[in-house]
């Protein structure tokens, strides 16, 4: 821990111009940035490791390049010549690379001092050849000592027996094409860790050193990971091999990286000497692939961390909590509604299109009139509205215009100025502020959560909105209303009150944003913070919970403040799919 600055680049090879148009159970979530950037889901993994904010530009696709590319042909800013893989190609990916690992992603506002790239696929791919060639040429254009290359391969574990040919093989296809690796990590999907005779193997076989092969095996979390890492060497051997003891480490950067050192290693040995548990009931229509909800886990777990709860996630298909038919497994409807009736908090958090909607109402319904916590997220904040509609108001036909175009009572519909026509990077994206109501301020359970605040700042990915008709309806029926838009015409922010009164409840929170996008395993997101307290039984609504004890420091919108010209911003236009789940 040296406290350097760090960057990220994640290189992913698809056609596709961004993620944002990805189905979730194929690619995972789809992960939201602070300029509106729908990216792959690994950015989230950087932003939440290196505490840091990145932008679009730190995920870079084929398709974004072959773009950029063509543009400029059809400029004519290549004079006249044959545009070729070699070197327009190429010399756009290492231009990319070398224009975005120089933008300050942190609070100091300065140069990084150190670029992880990360190139997807797998060597041979036909898909990265134009990647791996561009990084072979990278490391002439930059210098020995600015250039290092990990290999990433798997060690299969064969009953004991670690195998290195996948490793030897990758390693060889890797000369070929002239990189060499300075690490190789091997990743065994076994708790035991790499054994020093596979090590002297691996380093025979792959022309590296011993102490430049480290194994990655299961541990009981991915936190440990690190310093796992750390313990092997990496930090020394980065440090030789690029050259790091050349940059002036100042006492505040000491100071910073000792403290993080030390805030990480009491974040996991306090982990595993966790006992009492907390149960979430997850009810969402992805669940067949759990990193379709990989913000929302790390956000439950960040927040378990904090209340010293060991967090047990229970997976609920929304589906199969809808009434059984001849086309829901009773076993799997009985065990659904088990779940979410024995769990300590219900979650809905954001999806698109019809299917599984009834059943996230049923659940939000019965955390309602149960009084269990609840936290309902983008699509949950929606259909929190639409099952009040139905429950308190009367309007048995309530719903929302996304699932029905001519419903009688559209409590939810489609924003004015989203494209009917286009999907890729069309939707209300990035980083946008919610303004509380000013009668809200000691009684509001979300303005608690978050310190007190008057305005805070999170990051939004949605095509609908509360329609405004409904609004004051709802209002007088007792569904409040918290957290608007600077315009105070979008509803941003639901709750009911927890003092007293015909609908008082222990804990009943939507957000039209997702939250889980800014949450840190040592910063929490205090909407997650409150739920996760909440379905812990803990005192959750003083303002030190949030603020004081976990210090919350959320994005600042003066640098990167997504404005209504990002979502005009020309994107490679995609025709809507008539799959009713595509994102």
């Amino acid at each position: 821990m040296l406290g350097l600055k760090v960057t990220a680049i994640k290189i992913d090879p698809y056609m596709n111009i961004d993620a944002g148009t990805m189905r979730p159970t194929e690619h995972g979530e789809v992960y939201v940035l602070n300029d509106g950037g729908e990216v792959d889901l690994d950015l989230g993994n950087y932003e939440r490791y290196l505490n840091v904010t990145l932008s679009r530009d730190n995920n870079i696709t084929t398709g974004k390049i072959y773009r950029e590319v063509i543009e400029k042909e059809r400029k004519g800013e290549y004079l006249g010549k044959t545009v070729q893989i070699v070197p327009h190609i190429t010399n756009a990916i290492q231009d990319w690379i070398e224009r975005v690992s120089k933008i300050p992603v942190d609070e100091t506002g300065e140069e990084p001092d150190v670029c992880i790239v990360e190139l997807g696929g797998t060597v041979g791919d036909i898909e990265s050849a134009p990647f791996v060639e561009a990084m072979r040429q990278f490391q002439f254009r930059v210098g020995h000592d600015n250039f290092a290359l990990i290999h990433v391969s798997l060690v299969p574990d064969m009953h004991g027996e670690q195998k290195t040919k996948p490793t030897q093989t990758t390693v060889h296809s890797l000369r070929g094409l002239g990189l060499l690796p300075d690490l190789i990590a091997c990743r065994l999907l076994v708790p035991q860790p790499l054994l020093p005779a596979t090590k002297d193997k691996i380093s025979m076989f792959c022309h590296v050193s011993s102490e430049q092969v480290f194994g990655v095996h299961d541990v009981t979390s991915v936190y440990h990971v690190p310093l796992l890492l750390q313990s092997q060497g990496i930090v020394q051997y980065l440090q030789k091999r690029l050259s790091l003891n050349t940059i002036t480490f100042t006492t505040e950067m000491l100071e910073r990286g000792n403290s993080l050192g030390k805030r990480w290693r009491d974040l996991t040995v306090g982990q595993e000497r966790l006992f009492d548990t907390v149960t979430i009931a997850l009810v969402g229509k992805y669940t067949d692939l759990k990193d379709s909800y990989m913000s929302v886990t790390k956000a439950l777990e960040h927040s378990a961390f904090r209340v010293h709860r060991k967090l047990i996630v229970k997976w609920v298909e929304s589906s199969d909590l809808e009434e059984a038919t001849k086309h829901t497994d009773p076993t799997r409807h009985y065990d659904a509604w088990g779940a979410v009736v024995s769990a300590g908090g219900i979650l809905v958090p954001g999806g698109f299109g019809h299917r599984g909607t009834e059943g996230m109402m049923l659940a939000i319904k019965h955390a309602r009139q149960k009084k269990i916590p609840f936290l309902g997220i983008c699509l949950g904040f929606q259909l929190a509205v639409v099952e009040w509609a139905r429950s308190q108001l009367g309007l048995a036909d309530a719903t929302s215009s996304e699932f029905d175009a001519n419903a009688k009572h559209p409590v939810v519909i489609f924003m004015p100025e989203i494209s009917r026509t286009h999907m890729g990077g069309t939707m209300r994206l990035g980083l946008r502020p919610t303004v509380f109501e000013p009668a809200t301020e000691n009684s509001s359970n979300a303005r608690k959560l978050y310190g007190g605040a008057g305005k805070i700042w999170e990051r939004h990915r949605h095509r609908y909105e509360v329609n405004p008709e409904y609004v004051q309806r709802l209002h007088d029926s007792g569904l409040r209303f918290v957290g608007k838009d600077e315009k105070g015409e979008r509803m941003q922010i639901l709750e009911l009150p927890h003092e007293s009164g015909e609908h008082a409840h222990p804990f009943f929170l939507g957000l039209q944003a997702h939250p889980e996008f800014c949450t840190r395993p040592l910063n929490p997101s205090p909407p997650f913070l409150g739920f996760v307290a909440a379905a812990s039984g803990k005192v959750v609504f003083a303002e030190q919970l949030a603020f004081q004890e976990v210090n919350y420091r959320p994005p600042h919108p003066e640098d990167s403040m997504v404005s209504e010209a990002v979502l005009k911003k020309e994107t490679e236009e995609h025709p809507v799919s008539p799959s009713e789940d595509l994102e």
